[in-house]
């Protein structure tokens, strides 16, 4: 199954990178460094949302419905003439806001403190991006015929991957900070204690996936 490294590297992300970067106005080299540590934050926080039965059913409502992946069919005409348009923006900050709550401007200056980019352009990037990770997800729900929370925690674990242990403190410091196998109890913590990328995509994410 498909992890993070295989869709930001793929035809999918490299469009996502560009797009966003051009909305936000940072380089693409920064822009896929931001997306390269934000896409676990997004996806550790839709896994801490189906260990309950109300936001299982949440998630799994929404990727059957709107998110169901056909943001992915137009992706390129999304994408192009300087970025997505207004109604995508508006998207994805519906769905920052269901994800990450009062921790939303947190997260933002802690990417910032870590990468180097404005929280402003944070922001922008993560619009962005998550109406493109809800589609990823709505195909993968439906090609891997995912129909309950039980499910979709199995596929974000295995899209999140496993990482060795020298690899984890990106994602399990915030994702898991207090030890208790509970992730993402502590969104706002999630970058602290890693090391500011290498510059370009390889090389973080190579560092936070061991590949």
């Amino acid at each position: 199954m498909s992890g993070l490294l295989d869709l930001l590297n793929g035809p999918i992300g490299k469009t996502l990178i560009q797009g966003a970067s051009a909305k936000a106005g940072q380089s693409e080299g920064d822009t896929a460094n931001v997306l390269s540590m934000a896409l676990p934050v997004l996806m550790g926080a839709m896994k801490k949302n189906v260990q309950t039965p109300e936001g299982a059913a949440g998630l799994m409502g929404a990727l059957s419905g709107k998110h169901s992946g056909g943001i992915l069919d137009q992706l390129g005409d999304l994408m192009g003439n300087g970025g997505p348009s207004d109604d995508v923006l508006q998207d994805g900050a519906g769905i920052l806001g269901h994800l990450l709550g009062g921790n939303q401007p947190q997260v933002e200056n802690a990417l910032s403190s870590k990468t180097g980019v404005d929280a402003g352009s944070i922001a922008q990037i993560l619009k962005v991006a998550a109406p493109v990770l809800m589609g990823v997800l709505g195909k993968q729900t439906q090609q891997n015929n995912v129909s309950d929370g039980s499910g979709m925690n199995a596929l974000l674990g295995s899209m999140l991957g496993g990482q060795p242990k020298e690899n984890q403190s990106l994602i399990t410091t915030l994702l898991d900070s207090d030890g208790d196998g509970s992730i993402l109890d502590d969104v706002a913590g999630m970058v602290l204690g890693s090391s500011k990328g290498k510059g370009g995509i390889g090389g973080l994410l190579g560092g936070l996936f061991g590949k």
